[in-house]
């Protein structure tokens, strides 16, 4: 499935997660096809590759049934903390069985079945679907995205802080999403992933661990700070209602009794290498973000 003809429709390709799936269909001589919201997503789409463009809504049964027509596999995401985020799977789930569709690759989420965590127990009637369905079918379970730390990092450079509400000491089974996507993508264009259900770690990390990181790949000194959870909510753009941000609370409460375990080892074997190391996340960030601070003295220097 690798020549220029197959079409993978991936759910969300606009998005800060799913469109790192783009570059890794296209590097395998694939057609994209994202599914957005309006023509505006659309436009964000195209910009990071997106070749293809269907507009639709995972609530809209006709959307999706003109959205899977014609392409060879899906790749779907859901929307985090949605209270029908499993309807909307299904649902997905349902158009690609009557459209024929023969690959189906769901990113779940770490421990589904821990399901003191709604939005991880939200995930199970989705896989279940897949479990009963004639799709050939892959599902990842992405542990914490080190994305996350990226979407603060402006925060952390302004106040030398990194923040979360749970103890700084926990250990947080964390992903680099660019891994969970290249997963993703081999599992959409050959067949060594067929039917398999991947737990994706690349290690567990403390806070003290990671603010170490930063420390030593910034050349300055930042901290790790315990804020409540309602003062880090407050401090943090959240794009989430009252009712998502109680749920992402309960996800919080979790980390601190329990913190989060997960294991790299299917993550590097789906890989053939091992994965992206914390480390490499965070130099990756501290580089340009050095660089963009060079230009600006070279600038203000040569005023």
């Amino acid at each position: 499935m690798t020549d220029s003809k197959s079409i993978f429709l991936v759910v969300g390709a606009a998005g800060k997660f799913a469109r790192l799936l783009i570059p890794e269909l296209l590097r395998r001589n694939s057609t994209v096809r994202g599914l957005v919201r309006n023509a505006e997503r659309g436009d964000l789409a195209r910009s990071w590759g997106t070749t293809q463009i269907a507009i639709g809504d995972l609530r809209n049964p006709d959307s999706l049934k003109r959205a899977v027509e014609g392409v060879d596999g899906i790749f779907h995401i859901g929307p985090a903390f949605a209270p029908d985020e499993a309807a909307m799977g299904i649902a997905l789930i349902e158009a690609a069985t009557r459209g024929g569709v023969r690959k189906f690759v769901f990113s779940s989420v770490i421990q589904p079945t821990n399901t003191r965590l709604k939005n991880h127990a939200s995930k199970i009637p989705v896989e279940e679907a897949l479990y009963s369905s004639r799709l050939n079918y892959t599902i990842l379970h992405p542990a914490n995205f080190m994305q996350n730390i990226g979407l603060t990092w402006s925060s952390i450079l302004r106040t030398g802080e990194f923040a979360e509400p749970f103890p700084k000491e926990t250990k947080i089974a964390r992903v680099d999403y660019r891994d969970v996507a290249e997963v993703a993508a081999i599992a959409l264009t050959e067949a060594k992933l067929d039917f398999a259900t991947l737990e994706l770690c690349a290690g567990m990390f403390s806070r003290l661990e990671i603010v170490s990181i930063l420390t030593k790949e910034l050349g300055r000194p930042i901290a790790a700070r315990e804020p409540t959870f309602e003062q880090w909510a407050k401090n943090t753009p959240l794009p989430y209602n009252d009712q998502q941000i109680h749920l992402l609370s309960k996800v919080h409460e979790h980390y601190r009794e329990f913190g989060l375990g997960g294991n790299s080892l299917s993550l590097a074997a789906a890989l053939g290498r091992e994965p992206r190391s914390m480390s490499q996340y965070i130099a990756e960030l501290a580089r340009q973000t050095l660089a963009e601070e060079g230009t600006k003295l070279k600038d203000h220097n040569n005023a």
